[in-house]
Formats: C-alpha cells, sequence, structure tokens
C-alpha cells in the first residue's frame, strides 16, 4: 500500500507527542511495514532493525502469523475481563511461563514495565507494613539501573537525565554503587564480583535493615550502558539479602523471555530471586502485557486473614486476554524454533564480528554483552576510557541508519557517559543478519571518523 508521505508527516508534527523527542525543528521517521528482521519506511527505504523495535522488544521478529492468529482469535472469543475473574489463555500462559522459571510460581499480570516494578514495590511495602509493622519498606536500587517512567519507579532511577524535573520522589529509596566492570574502581581481581555486591552491604548497613525490605536490580544493566556483572556477585548478593531479610527483586524487563539465550538473564547465575517482573519480550510487542512473577512463600504474605491483608492492587489492562494469548504464542515459537540457542550462537557471533572492529576504529573502547543483547562503548582515548562526546555518538546512530541499519544508544540516561551504542536484534537473526549488522556499524564508524576527524 502506498501512503501519501508528506500528508503523514505533516499530520504527524500536528498532532502526535512522541516519545523521548525533542519536538523543535524535528522531522518524523514513519514505519508502515514489519517482516521478519526488517521494517520499511513510508518512503519505501528498508532497514536491518538490529534494536528489536527500538526498545528491544520485537524478540521473534516482525510478522508472526501465528501470534496474529492468536490474539485475534482470543479477542473474537472472549477480548476482556477484570483480572479478578479467570480466563484461559491467562491460566495457559502461567502455567507455561512459570514452567521456565523454578522456584517461581505466581503470575501477576499488568501491561508495561512500569507497572510491573511498581506491583514488586508495592508488594514489600504492604509485606513491611503486614508482617514488620511498617518497617522494612525501604527498597535499594543500583547506580545505572532503569525500571520505569512513573515517579515511583523513577525514585528507584539511576540515571540522572531520567529523573531531572520530576522530583520530588517517593521517600525510602537508597541507591548503591553499579556493577560497570569497565570503569570498575576495583580494576581486575578475582573477587570482583563479591566486591562489588558488598558495596551494597555497606549502604544497607548506612541505612539500617530495619527499614529495608528489599533490593531491585536489572539482571544486566540496559539503557545504562548494557552492563553484565562478574562471576558471583549476584550469589553474594542473595547472601547479603538473606542475611538481612531483603526481596530480591530482578528486573526482566528487558532480558526476559529469551533475549540474552536463556529465558530470563538471571538464569546465568546459580541464585534464584523473590520476585521477578517483565514486559517487553513477553509478546514480542504483538499485545501490551508484563508480569510481576513471586515465589510461593511471596504470595502466601497475601493470604491473611485480616481483611486488610490481600493485595490491593489492580491493573485495568491485565484483563486484556489477547497479551496472554499472544505471549503463549510468543513462547511456543521461541520453543518450536530453538531461538534459544539461536541467540547464543549468534550472539556470539556478534560480539566476535564487534571486537574484530576493534584494531580497526581506535575509539571502541569496549564491547560487551550476552547473547543478542550487546552494546559498543565509544571513548575518545582508550587508556583514558574518557567517553566519546554524545554528538559523535549520535551520528554513529545517524551514519549506521544510513547504511541501512537502525542501531540504538544509551541517551537521556546520563550526561557524559551516553557513549554505549546498543544492538538487540531478533532472536531469528542469521549469520548473514549479523554480518550485515557488522559491516553497516563498521561502516558507520568510518564515516563519522571522517566526518569529526577522528
Amino acid at each position: 500500500m502506498k501512503y501519501d508521505a508528506q500528508k503523514y508527516a505533516e499530520l504527524d508534527k500536528q498532532h502526535v507527542w512522541h516519545h523521548l523527542t525533542n519536538h523543535k525543528d524535528f522531522e518524523p521517521a514513519i514505519y508502515v511495514k514489519g517482516e521478519g528482521m526488517r521494517v520499511t519506511d513510508i518512503n519505501g527505504k528498508t532497514y536491518l532493525d538490529a534494536v528489536a523495535g527500538g526498545v528491544w522488544t520485537v524478540n521473534v521478529g516482525y510478522g508472526r502469523q501465528k501470534i496474529v492468529e492468536a490474539a485475534s482469535k482470543q479477542m473474537m472469543d472472549m477480548c476482556y475481563f477484570a483480572n479478578g475473574i479467570g480466563n484461559i489463555p491467562t491460566i495457559e500462559f502461567a502455567e507455561k511461563l512459570i514452567s521456565k522459571m523454578p522456584g517461581l510460581n505466581r503470575v501477576y499480570l499488568s501491561n508495561s514495565g512500569s507497572e510491573a516494578n511498581e506491583k514488586a514495590f508495592k508488594i514489600v511495602r504492604q509485606i513491611g507494613q503486614t508482617k514488620h509493622n511498617g518497617k522494612k519498606t525501604g527498597i535499594l536500587y543500583r547506580d545505572r539501573d532503569y525500571h520505569g517512567t512513573t515517579i515511583g519507579t523513577l525514585s528507584a532511577c539511576g540515571q540522572f537525565e531520567r529523573r531531572m524535573q520530576y522530583g520530588p520522589f517517593a521517600p525510602g529509596f537508597y541507591q548503591f554503587p553499579d556493577c560497570d566492570v569497565y570503569r570498575s574502581k576495583f580494576g581486575k581481581c578475582e573477587d570482583l564480583g563479591v566486591k562489588m555486591a558488598k558495596q551494597m552491604e555497606e549502604v544497607i548497613l548506612n541505612v539500617g535493615p530495619d527499614g529495608l525490605g528489599g533490593v531491585v536490580v536489572e539482571s544486566m544493566t540496559a539503557g545504562g550502558g548494557l552492563l553484565g556483572p562478574p562471576a558471583g556477585y549476584y550469589e553474594t548478593m542473595r547472601e547479603i539479602c538473606n542475611k538481612y531479610g531483603l526481596l530480591m527483586i530482578m528486573d526482566e524487563v528487558v532480558c526476559g523471555v529469551g533475549r540474552t539465550g536463556k529465558w530470563f538473564g538471571y538464569q546465568y547465575w546459580d541464585f534464584t530471586p523473590d520476585i521477578v517482573t517483565m514486559a517487553k519480550g513477553v509478546a514480542s510487542g504483538y499485545a501490551p502485557i508484563s508480569c510481576t512473577v513471586t515465589t510461593e512463600e511471596v504470595f502466601k504474605d497475601f493470604l491473611a486473614d485480616d481483611t486488610d491483608g490481600f493485595f490491593r492492587d489492580i491493573s485495568t489492562f491485565g484483563g486484556c486476554t489477547s497479551g496472554p494469548a499472544a505471549a503463549l504464542a510468543n513462547i511456543e515459537i521461541i520453543e518450536e524454533e530453538n531461538l534459544l540457542d539461536n541467540c547464543r550462537a549468534m550472539g556470539d557471533y556478534l560480539l566476535e564480528g564487534f571486537k574484530g572492529l576493534m584494531d580497526k576504529h581506535a575509539i571502541i573502547g569496549d564491547v560487551r554483552g550476552r547473547g543478542l543483547f550487546a552494546g559498543i562503548e565509544i571513548v575518545k582515548d582508550r587508556a583514558t576510557k574518557e567517553p566519546i562526546a554524545e554528538p559523535i555518538a549520535n551520528a554513529m546512530v545517524g551514519a549506521a541508519k544510513a547504511n541501512g541499519v537502525l542501531i540504538g544508544k544509551t541517551s537521556r540516561s546520563f550526561r557524559g557517559f551516553n557513549n554505549t551504542l546498543t544492538f538487540c536484534p531478533a532472536l531469528i537473526s542469521t549469520k548473514s543478519d549479523i554480518e550485515e549488522i557488522v559491516a553497516g556499524v563498521d561502516k558507520a564508524f568510518t564515516d563519522v571518523e571522517k566526518k569529526f576527524s577522528l
């Protein structure tokens, strides 16, 4: 189907308020078609999408008929009823999801990652009220992590630019240091993970453990620079949580449902969280759905005889049945096509390709990632690790797009360190797709280095 590009661009500029966009002198990009790994804009130009829909969501690729048919059929059968009442797709999806999460047992549905994390925070606070006489309601969060866009989740946000202009924030949230191995103050050492995790314990002791009820972390820091913790980090964190009676919340909004090559990012380490949140890849963007998943022990804290003991929370669109129907089909596709195996293999190939560019482009300071979730940190000087100026990192995104590849970067997070390029192509990626991404990025580096005389 052909569209009048000028007409829609003008209508867009007149009426649409885009996410994370400065609209002064703004010219909108409009995409009209997605198929497999590629999207086509209103002018007919096709791009290889290496960011899974821009915000790391379309895990199984575009145009998946199985998901569309599952959601469509369910909407005709029974589109919605408030989730105080059961429905078949929610029950079937919950059973399937729990089968991928040993040690966890209960699924609470809502419609966004922000909302899923809000539920987790409310669980911690209500338990603090009902079991601990109003104490243990405080929540620890990690520098550079991001958990959502509401005032509550921004209160637990370790990214300055996301928070600026939105205070005052909810009280009772306390920050501890990040897990950036590349810039670690501890340098290289065998027990780096233990040392990094114990920084959290220092904050616990400073705040006072009697007032703290939980800690929330991304399994891999995503928008904060794509950081993966060193060995021993989460196992030590689990021990600390057990020691002080803190619920451990793993934010899998980005990494959940296959992105890292396992069903959930935390499953690369030897521990079990108390609460896991997820959203983006749950239904690969075909329907809005998020989940807050807990252990049975956490669930039982809300079985009190007291009339105020139950979880007094609701999510209107947690009652949309198309979400769990699409999510169930999404998981089945990942199983049937062995996409976790493919994710790990193609992820290794992607990192290998990016590391191969380091000898050619001196501004590449670090290459890191897990599965099909990778980052390239760009620096002015490898020895000092001084970050590249943000306009240069922005130019890399534009240059890659000009070469037919859509990539991302840390943006509007923390000034001075918005210098990491981000990649998360769909789990269906092939070797030729990966090679096209690497070639497009290679060319983009060359173009930008020439433009800025680097």
